[in-house]
């Protein structure tokens, strides 16, 4: 089968995430259709996670081709650009502030993100409950998409833009993502300035971090007066069940955690003791490095579903940019083929050398600051910082 133009080709995105629909927007702003096909029952169905910082060489050059950049500025927060590094006794290690009116990496809760990018586009766009369970047909065309309900749709090109444990992925590569060795575990604080001043203080506007080499503690604030608490420990893949523990035994995970960072600075042991709600397990995968596959007709991957790394700030902001590259090449190629080609060939050399740099990324988190993390955050002053 020929590969057909753009403009008539059947365009299939597998997952409504951030680079899902930032290539469905640019799409549609090029008049291409396109439709997103999406597990979850609907758009409000599950917590969509914590804030993303985006950045001015990709994620928010992703939101101009979108035509969403000022709207991204009107709901970002650039106060959230802070910085602060702790040592395990509650030490002030190192402070950085934005300088006014610097918008290089300001935050965004990824909820908020994603309801900006559905509101970009038509009603109908999204297909909410659909499940992908595999990807088949001919090599040469078209495509056929099998949902868990056991629907079926034919499609001339499907973008797996559906994350860490990709269903698309298959179609191209025999990949699968890797444990680490890390384990994060999220929690949760409300009305932070009411409930936990202290915490509120000890954090400030934007993000701290703690780490000894063995754990770590990441705390960041979100929008509405919420902030989110990332454990980062190494343990192995199944030590909740080892240990005994459920994931709702909240009282008994808290006892464990607080045993693990036993001489910790109580301060900082507040953002054990203090969550509102339980703690959730969220393990580091990766996907192997490099991660490539020969050209396949009908069928591409973008962001986590190409390249899975450890979360060290790139994740989203190449999803993003992946899609507006995708969805530009889409608009200025002959054909689906040439369009998939072209973007390939500049998509996979870049994510096969980032992914180099961060590959064992994940025990970095655990890592005490050296001097050039230090210098980076500026030494603790006057400018704010907290106090004893």
């Amino acid at each position: 089968m020929n590969s057909p133009t753009p403009a008539a080709a059947r365009i299939s995105i597998i997952g409504a995430g951030p680079g899902g629909l930032t290539c469905a927007r640019v799409l549609r702003r090029h008049g291409i259709a396109v439709t997103v096909y999406d597990r979850d029952p609907d758009a409000a169905s599950r917590d969509q996670g914590g804030s993303l910082d985006l950045h001015e060489e990709d994620g928010q050059l992703a939101l101009r081709e979108a035509g969403l950049l000022e709207e991204f500025f009107a709901l970002a927060r650039c106060e959230s650009q802070e910085e602060r590094r702790f040592d395990p006794a509650g030490r002030l290690l190192g402070h950085r502030l934005p300088d006014e009116g610097e918008t290089a990496r300001p935050e965004i809760d990824r909820g908020q993100l994603r309801e900006l990018l559905l509101g970009s586009l038509d009603a109908g766009t999204v297909r909410w409950g659909h499940g992908l369970e595999s990807v088949g047909g001919p090599a040469d065309g078209p495509r056929t998409l099998t949902f868990a309900d056991g629907s079926t749709v034919e499609t001339d090109l499907v973008i797996g833009a559906d994350g860490a444990f990709s269903r698309v992925r298959a179609a191209v590569s025999d990949a699968v993502p890797r444990y680490t060795g890390v384990g994060f575990l999220e929690a949760w604080f409300d009305d932070m300035e009411s409930a936990h001043p202290k915490l509120s203080e000890l954090v400030g506007r934007g993000s701290a971090h703690v780490a000894d080499g063995q754990r770590g503690l990441f705390a960041q604030r979100n929008s509405g007066g919420h902030m989110r608490v990332y454990l980062m420990r190494r343990v192995a893949l199944d030590w909740m069940t080892a240990s005994g523990l459920r994931p709702d035994d909240t009282d008994g995970i808290r006892a464990r955690l607080l045993a693990e960072y036993a001489g910790w600075s109580p301060r900082i042991l507040r953002m054990i003791t203090e969550n509102d709600g339980p703690y959730v397990d969220r393990p580091l995968f990766a996907l192997p490095v490099p991660h490539t596959w020969r050209p396949t007709p009908g069928v591409t991957l973008l962001g986590d579903a190409a390249h899975l790394m450890p979360p060290l700030g790139v994740g989203v902001n190449l999803a993003m940019l992946d899609a507006a590259e995708l969805a530009l090449a889409l608009a200025a190629s002959a054909t689906v083929d040439d369009a998939v080609r072209t973007y390939e060939k500049t998509m996979l050399p870049r994510s096969a050398e980032i992914a180099g740099m961060l590959e064992g990324g994940a025990g970095f988190l655990l890592e005490e600051p050296d001097a050039e993390d230090l210098a980076r955050l500026g030494a603790p002053g006057a400018e704010g910082g907290p106090r004893e």
